[in-house]
């Protein structure tokens, strides 16, 4: 089973709490408190584009990117009809390749939590070629405390045409939590059910520091006063 390919039509509407104006609030924060000239942006794992849209009417000249064609499709239909419709990329993360550099790079949502530690490296390196120096790369991630509080819990997310029921199971040995995820879908009388699995990685903020120190990045900082802190998100902010 792979992630994000039923669950992205219906995606937006499991979401409805997510709070897209405080992220994009942060970031602009963000933005100022560094001082510097921002106006285009990459949104790394952009997912269905919902802060990408959010951004570009705030006046920045938008970048998404992200791997899943159907993520994209939902993006699409949903920036058509701004006055300059951000760049959709379907691209792997690991191998992002713009066209020039970007004042900045943001990731939301615990969009680096799926990504291995080695393919994370990789990611970081990558992405001080599209990053202007002195740009910012901003990014949260879910701690590994949240994750184990997680094992072992069941949800459910329901509407009149859809359940979703999901599973959380952490592995303290390869440190990742892994979600199984049945989609339960209306079709007339009927229902359709289908499956998706879900992977992340639980990261250690020393290390995602380090590890940005070590590719070159300077004034590494991690925020907890951000959004969904309350969620286990810490968000983390380093200068190409």
């Amino acid at each position: 089973m792979s992630a994000y390919g039923p669950l992205a039509a219906w995606y937006d509407s499991l979401t409805g709490d997510v709070p897209y104006t405080q992220f994009a609030d942060f970031y602009e924060t963000e933005f100022a408190r560094d001082g510097g000239e921002f106006r285009l942006l990459l949104d790394l794992c952009c997912g269905t584009g919902t802060l990408t849209a959010e951004m570009a009417r705030r006046g920045y000249e938008m970048i998404g990117v992200d791997a899943s064609p159907d993520m994209l499709m939902q993006a699409r239909e949903k920036v058509a009809s701004l006055p300059v419709p951000p760049l959709l990329l379907c691209q792997d993360a690991a191998e992002i390749d713009l066209y020039g550099t970007v004042d900045a790079a943001y990731c939301s949502l615990d969009g680096f939590n799926y990504l291995p530690p080695e393919k994370l490296r990789t990611v970081f390196f990558r992405l001080r070629y599209f990053i202007r120096p002195g740009g910012l790369l901003l990014f949260d991630v879910h701690t590994p405390e949240w994750f184990r509080s997680l094992d072992g819990e069941i949800f459910v997310d329901e509407s009149d045409d859809l359940l979703c029921l999901w599973r959380a199971d952490f592995d303290e040995e390869e440190k990742k939590i892994v979600y199984g995820m049945d989609l339960f879908e209306r079709q007339g009388r009927l229902w359709r059910r289908s499956g998706e699995e879900h992977v992340e990685y639980a990261h250690e903020l020393s290390s995602l520091s380090a590890l940005l120190t070590g590719l070159g990045y300077t004034d590494v900082r991690l925020i907890r006063d951000c959004p969904q802190m309350e969620q286990g998100r810490v968000f983390i902010s380093a200068v190409r």
